[in-house]
């Protein structure tokens, strides 16, 4: 459960600062540049692929099967 918990606020913190950066660089298209440059670009920048990875850390913890499994609570 922990671990979970863990997952979930480190994907959000990634999630958090990828999108930040996503954001600021849309600057990109007032000197010119078009959707395409901007994809090319921003797949390029490590901090755009926090974004990504944020999302599929919490898909993950969120997701994955975990917990006790038929342990014998006393």
């Amino acid at each position: 459960m922990l671990l979970r918990l863990f997952g979930i606020l480190l994907g959000f913190g990634l999630t958090v600062i990828g999108s930040v950066y996503l954001i600021a660089y849309l600057n990109l298209f007032s000197l010119g540049y078009n959707f395409k440059d901007y994809v090319h670009f921003i797949c390029g920048q490590l901090e755009c692929i926090y974004f990504i990875l944020g999302i599929l850390i919490m898909l993950l913890s969120i997701y994955l099967p975990g917990g006790k499994k038929d342990e014998l609570c006393i």
